[in-house]
């Protein structure tokens, strides 16, 4: 039944990002942040999906370590990563966000079409030390539009469960640019797992932290902090019941 679930959900995905990233497209001559807020209903639809196919659906702590007002300066996010679900459900918490992306994933047809519309920072990672100010240069501009940032400091999705190294990048953007960063942990993991199949019916937890800043610090102090306290918190958190 679970399998059924996932792949009755997969068809329902493939179906609402092909119609919106085709809406999307006729949406090019918006400005940014406009456009990034009608980009942003397809994450609802997908985690609306999600919860009425799948069973999927969340509860939240921390809310409150989440700066708000017309006065907050923009703040990188980071984020553990070990699932799509936080991609698609930090939009529901924070302004626009502009996520730390391979170049790569512009060329996917449909998607990447219309992710090179919301306004995402692309990196190419073969250009070595050149990365850094290729997210340096973006960042300035994404922030001068509005925008705050996502970095997944562990670079890639990981098995819910297992730990990779955190990269410094993020840190080292969060310096340069002089902003805070909100750490965020979750165990979406356990029921939404990398690929088509798995999903399991329960209720995600995400926890959001202080924000950390990263004056005095070190890029690699800094990447320390931030592990230590989303780590910590993911166990905490421990795994989901399921139904």
């Amino acid at each position: 039944m679970r399998d059924a679930r996932s792949l009755l959900f997969a068809a329902y995905q493939i179906v609402v990002t092909v119609v919106w990233a085709v809406l999307v497209l006729l949406m090019f001559w918006l400005p940014a942040r406009p456009r990034f807020r009608f980009i942003s209903i397809w994450c609802r639809l997908t985690l609306w999906g999600a919860r009425w196919i799948c069973g999927i659906r969340h509860r939240v702590i921390g809310a409150e370590n989440i700066p708000s007002g017309h006065d907050v300066p923009p703040h990188i996010v980071m984020s553990k990563h070990s699932s799509t679900w936080e991609t698609l459900a930090l939009h529901m918490f924070f302004p626009p966000l502009a996520f730390v992306a391979k170049k790569e994933l512009l060329s996917l047809p449909f998607f990447g079409w219309a992710f090179a519309l919301a306004s995402p920072i692309t990196i190419d990672r073969k250009a070595g030390i050149d990365a850094m100010q290729q997210m340096v240069d973006q960042g300035r501009e994404r922030f001068r539009q509005g925008f705050w940032f996502v970095v997944y400091p562990e670079g890639t999705r990981i098995k819910a469960g297992t730990r990779a190294k955190y990269k410094t990048g993020g840190a080292r953007l969060a310096i340069a640019l002089g902003v805070p960063i909100v750490p965020v942990a979750h165990n979406a993991g356990y029921l939404w797992p990398k690929g088509v199949l798995g999903k399991r019916p329960g209720t995600v937890t995400i926890s959001f932290g202080r924000p950390i800043t990263p004056e005095g610090r070190t890029a690699q102090s800094l990447t320390t902090a931030i592990e230590a306290w989303i780590e910590n918190e993911v166990a905490r958190l421990g795994v989901p019941k399921t139904r």
